[in-house]
This record gives C-alpha cells, structure tokens and sequence, in this order.
C-alpha cells in the first residue's frame, strides 16, 4: 500500500479562518449535504466531533437529505447565498447537472489519495467528482482448492497459483483441467450454476456483459466515460460479443451443473454450493461475503475467499482488475469561497486518511474505500471487500467501470437473458443473442429518447 499524503493543509489554511468583532476567530464553516440517510447519526455523533476535535478552528456542518429527495435539495441548498462546498453525485449524468457548480480537484490532497485514477469523473477533462464509497465484482474463487490443484503431479499447466491468472487463455486451461480432475479434487465442477430462473439473470446480462459494453464504449471515444458514450448510442455494435460468449460457455461448460437445468437454478443455489465446496468459482461481487459466511454448513475459510477478474480474452486485459463501481462520488462547490473550498479538501483529506478518520470510515460508516491511504490492516473485515480494495490499489491495474448504467431499460436485460438460456439449453444459436441484443438495445434506447 502507498502512503498517504502528508495532510499540510492544516497548517497552510492556519491564516483562513475569519474574525468576527472583538478580536474573537470565527471558525470556518464546512457544509456538507450527505446523500445517505442511514449513516446521518454516525457523522453527527462521532464525524463531526472528531474532526472539530482534531481541527480546531474549522466547524463540520452535516445536512442530510431525505431519502429520495437529494437532488431536489441540493438545487435548492445550491441556490441559496451559503451553499454546501461539499456534495454527492450519483455518476456521470448527475455531474453534467452540476457542471456548473462541481469545481477542478486535480490539485486536491484529497484527489491524490484515489488509488486508481481512472475512477474519477472528469468534465472538459478537469476532475470533478472521486469516488468514496465503492463495490466491485469478479470470479470468487476458494483458494484451498485452487492451491489442491495446483500441488496436482499431472496438472496441465506450468503456473503455480491462482494469482498468476491474468487472461482468459490461462483461466481457461486451468478451469478445463480442473474439471478433468474434479474428482480428485473432490468437487462437482469447477463454477457454480449459472443462475438462469427468473429475476435471477442479472449476474450474467447485467453484470458479464458489463466487460464488453465497457470496452466497446471505450474504444469508441477513448477518454470520455463510457458510461455517456454508452447512454448516446442509439445502436450496439456488440464488439467484444465473442469474449462474451467465450466466458459464458467456460461457465457453463466445466459447472456442477447441466445447461438443460440452468433455467430452474438461482443466485441462492449457486452461492449455496460454492459454501459447501462443490465448486471451486462462482462469479458474484464483495456483497456474496455475508452469504458464504452464513451458509449453514459453510466449507469455505475466509482467509481462501478470493477474487480474479472476469477475463475474456479482450486486448489489454492483463492490466484490467475488477468490475469497480459506485453510484458515490463527491465534488466540492466552486461557487463557495476560496476557504470554504480549502476547508472542504482538508475534511476530506482528514476523514480518509488519518487515523481516526480511516478508523471512520472502516467501522462507522463501513464504506470500501478507493484510497491509498489504507492499509491492509485497516481493510473492512469481510474478505471480499478486503479483495477489492486490494486490487484497487495493484500497481498498473485498471479497475473496469460500471458500464451496465448506460443500458437503455430493464427490457433489454431481460431480452438478452431469455435469449442467453435458450442458447444453453440448444433452443437457440449464439447469432441469435447477438442480434437479440442488437435489436433490443436500438428499440429500447428509441423509446428512451423519443
């Protein structure tokens, strides 16, 4: 883990607090308007305190929203004389709605702290909002069997452990040789079941096709967000569909279970044999911790819960991590004062990277954090968040964004999740999925825009 930055601006802003009459310090003022009703109590009882406690001459001010009610209330709060220097934005289209209020943090102490950069949100290629509060997902994987693997004598590959999987080529020799030694490895497959009942899809046409929308948007305007190239495109060209394709018939191919199955099968089934050590994978994001956890007869050490990337053998994907995203992000007000601006970097600063701060953060407000500043031991406790946050911060690892928010509508999933189970269960070919997602994406995006 790198370390934090020095947090100097504490006594750079030592000559910005005001005087009132009398020769009295007025403290300076940092008004922040919070987007989450559930943690309002944790930054009035002990965010605000701390920080007043170890920043004398700087008053925290914390105003939440009510539930569903945040943008309408910041409009309001931004309109008025004192606005709040400290806001939310839920991504890209939130922040073009506050274009002209969202100020450059290029030079921020706190933007020096986000471990992968490419997190940030830009507007005309300044930063403008940082992530705070992240989930991401991949390939779970329990690492007690993988090792088993590999101590195999006749195992097909020269590799030594799951941590030098970095392509779809070596994922997918490992997992076919695996399969072959299934028994000896005492499982039933390789990856759990493909979850195809009903309401059950979106690991797959949500959350896997996330990969190839990612880089197909990417490619398209490179240094613009996907995520808007994405909600602009009146067509889906669907690019990266045989990556695609290819992880998806690994899945389903070296499973516990038959893809004439797959459409009785659920989220709950599949994390349920993954717990019990019937399979060695499971593609499923930090939040599946809990479950595997508390499955009752759980198999799985925590310490063996790991991650890897979803590979599909797309160009440059040895530097990719996980699917990292957030509908959290911060900005501060460039129509508030100067000093207001400065007090708003330090609070930030403090809040994630000091020691009380990141103490906060971690056991308070429990958020997986995007920073450098923490290290290992001052991770949230669950394995998978632990995992996240550790491939955040690998050196020349791209986290991939979030893309899945520039789909046009819930119909679309759906499309591509029927068409996906009728190509398992040999009903349908794969042109078929493609075009259904073709043809779905421009028949929904015309609804949405028209």
């Amino acid at each position: 883990m790198k370390k934090a930055p020095g947090i100097t601006l504490m006594l750079a802003l030592a000559g910005t607090m005001l005087f009132a009459g009398g020769g009295k310090e007025k403290a300076q003022e940092i008004y922040f308007l919070n987007f989450k009703p559930e943690i309002a109590d944790v930054y009035e009882a002990k965010v605000i305190p701390a920080f007043e406690k170890e920043n004398p001459g700087y008053k925290l001010k914390v105003v939440t929203a009510a539930s569903g009610t945040y943008e309408q209330t910041l409009k309001s709060e931004q309109a008025k004389s004192n606005p709040p220097v400290i806001f939310q934005t839920n991504g890209p289209v939130g922040l073009e709605g506050s274009r002209n209020d969202a100020a450059p943090l290029d030079n921020t102490n706190f933007y020096k702290l986000l471990a992968d950069k490419s997190m940030a949100l830009k507007l005309d290629d300044k930063v403008a909002a940082i992530p705070y509060a992240v989930e991401g997902y991949g390939i779970i994987y329990n690492n007690a069997i993988m090792s088993k693997y590999f101590a195999l004598p006749n195992k097909a590959v020269t590799i030594a452990s799951a941590e030098e999987i970095k392509d779809f080529a070596t994922l997918k020799a490992v997992v076919e040789d695996m399969q072959k030694n299934s028994a000896a490895l005492g499982i039933k497959g390789v990856f759990a079941s493909t979850s195809m009942a009903a309401g059950n899809q979106w690991r797959w046409q949500t959350h896997t096709v996330n990969v190839p929308l990612y880089y197909e948007f990417l490619q398209k305007a490179p240094g613009t967000s996907p995520v808007l190239t994405g909600l602009a495109a009146d067509k889906l060209d669907f690019t990266y569909n045989k990556n695609f394709k290819d992880l998806m018939d690994l899945y389903t191919n070296n499973s516990l279970t038959p893809k004439t199955l797959l459409g009785s099968k659920s989220v709950d089934d599949s994390m349920a044999e993954f717990a019990l050590g019937q399979c060695a994978m499971v593609q499923n994001g930090n939040w599946a911790a809990a479950q595997i956890l508390g499955t009752p007869g759980n198999k799985v050490a925590a310490a063996d819960i790991k991650f890897l990337p979803l590979y599909m053998g797309i160009d440059g994907e040895m530097n990719a991590g996980l699917c990292v995203g957030t509908e959290n992000y911060l900005c501060i007000n460039k129509n508030a004062s100067p000093e207001a601006q400065q007090a708003a970097d330090l609070f930030l600063t403090w809040l994630f990277s000091s020691p009380t701060g990141k103490k906060l953060v971690s056991e308070d407000l429990k958020f997986i954090t995007p920073f450098n500043s923490f290290s290992e031991a001052e991770l949230p406790t669950d394995p998978l968040s632990q995992q996240v946050s550790i491939w955040m911060n690998k050196s020349g690892v791209t986290s991939i964004g979030w893309t899945f928010a520039a789909i046009p509508s819930e119909e679309w999933k759906n499309a591509l999740g029927s068409a996906l189970l009728a190509y398992f269960e040999g009903k349908a070919d794969w042109n078929t999925v493609v075009k259904t997602a073709q043809d779905q994406w421009a028949a929904e995006w015309k609804i949405k825009n028209n």
